[in-house]
């Protein structure tokens, strides 16, 4: 079977966060991606996930013969994704307009922090910054400080998985009405979005806007982390009232009512004494049968040897990252890493 994108080229002018995030998605999906790096950049050999299922051309942008290798690669690309400070790609000749001159049914996608427009645009920013301005950092940790959850909302989520399904948007627009167009994937959009569900719950009065005090973020007692005797942490997510039941009579600690939120506190405090008396092995043995949503909070080694994950991803601890999401029925095979290839070889089986 196919991958579901195979036969669609993609050129990607290389960069950090969320163009190798993306283009990581497109080469899983099959499209043949082309990454136009700088010489002597070594970011693939950092990363190998982020930068599986490539080919390799090097380019210096400061020889104006290599502007016109990337202009011929892009008269026979479908797209082409950037992630540039704004104006940069035109200073140098590869703007949307020249590059659409040459092929008008190319998408360009453009991945940034704030965006192409907007009193922010060109600002430096990082993925902590478009958190910190779309209120998402506020709602997320514990009472006296936000958390920083990595680079998962903003850069991955954000703006590379925004970036990704606006590419495969407008592609698939382009085959349908032959026109291509610009892709502005910005992560202070992308995040805003994901925090659609919280913002309107905030508008309706139904979410409390401080950390801790609702039920998502940790102010429930059914549905947060807790220490164990052995110093790990199991995770719960007793949301649905049988969850919940199954969680109280496996804990031996009955007699609350889930949504009072006066009781809470009582109920955190006796979660916290029962699970701090017990391993947090032993807990996950506890709780292997039943609806209780009782979960090991794993370190990074253990989640990828864990057998559920071994079952959907065999080969996810691998230092090529191999694991695709979403899965294709059947499966589609497996990308393989990036390979260096020249320029030449790139243009000529693309011209055909």
């Amino acid at each position: 079977m196919r991958a579901p994108l195979a036969g669609m080229r993609v050129i990607e002018i290389d960069a950090i966060g969320a163009v190798p995030f993306a283009s990581m998605l497109l080469a899983d999906l099959g499209c043949e991606v082309v990454r136009v790096a700088q010489p002597g950049s070594g970011t693939s050999a950092i990363v190998p996930a982020l930068y599986r299922g490539r080919q390799d051309v090097t380019l210096d942008f400061r020889e104006p013969a290599a502007i016109a290798e990337v202009l011929d690669l892009a008269a026979h690309a479908d797209a082409l994704v950037e992630g540039m400070p704004p104006g940069s790609m035109e200073a140098l000749g590869l703007g949307p307009d020249r590059c659409s001159a040459r092929n008008p049914r190319l998408v360009y996608g453009r991945a940034s922090v704030w965006g192409q427009t907007g009193p922010l645009a060109g600002r430096p920013g990082s993925d902590i910054n478009v958190l910190a301005l779309t209120g998402a950092l506020h709602a997320i940790g514990a009472t006296d400080t936000p958390a920083v959850p990595l680079n998962l909302l903003g850069d991955h989520a954000g703006c590379g998985l925004f970036l990704a399904l606006g590419m495969v948007s407008a592609m698939l627009g382009a085959q349908i009405n032959g026109e291509g167009r610009v892709v502005d994937a910005a992560a202070i959009d992308g995040v805003a979005t994901l925090m659609a569900l919280t913002q309107s719950l905030f508008a309706s009065g139904r979410w409390v806007d401080r950390r801790e005090a609702n039920l998502i973020d940790g102010g429930a007692p059914f549905y947060r982390s807790y220490a164990c005797a052995d110093g790990q942490h199991v995770a719960v997510g007793a949301i649905e009232p049988a969850q919940f039941e199954a969680l109280c009579a496996g804990l031996g600690a009955g007699g609350f009512a889930q949504f009072d939120r006066a009781g809470w506190p009582e109920m955190a405090e006796r979660f916290a004494q029962r699970f701090a008396a017990r391993t947090r092995d032993e807990w996950v043995r506890n709780f292997a049968q039943g609806e209780a949503c009782v979960t090991p909070v794993l370190s990074l080694a253990e989640a990828a040897r864990h057998s559920h994950a071994l079952a959907r991803r065999p080969v996810a601890a691998g230092p090529e990252g191999a694991a695709t999401a979403p899965q294709f029925m059947p499966r589609a095979g497996v990308a393989p890493p990036a390979r260096p290839v020249s320029v030449d070889e790139v243009r000529t089986r693309w011209s055909r």
